[in-house]
């Protein structure tokens, strides 16, 4: 089996569909699964946020969205850092 990847938009009380606040990916592949969100730190790291919201957590809200709008989430939080690549 090859890796499928599903993106999603975080929505949060502090940001909307239109703006979110991140993004996460859940990652499928032979062994499982695993989630990770682009951090501040301008990198993908392991996120338990996905799976707490599957069980009941209401903090963030989950969308999934393209890989060219996550994309365009992590260019967004790289430039707001002031960081390009």
């Amino acid at each position: 089996m090859a890796e499928e990847i599903t993106y999603y938009a975080i929505v949060n009380e502090f940001s909307s569909r239109e703006r979110p606040g991140g993004v996460l990916r859940r990652i499928k592949h032979d062994g499982g699964q695993r989630d990770e969100a682009f951090t501040r730190d301008l990198v993908w790291k392991r996120s338990p946020s996905l799976h707490s919201s599957e069980r009941g957590d209401t903090m963030n809200d989950f969308y999934p969205i393209t890989e060219e709008e996550a994309m365009r989430i992590v260019d967004r939080i790289r430039s707001e850092s002031g960081t390009s690549s």
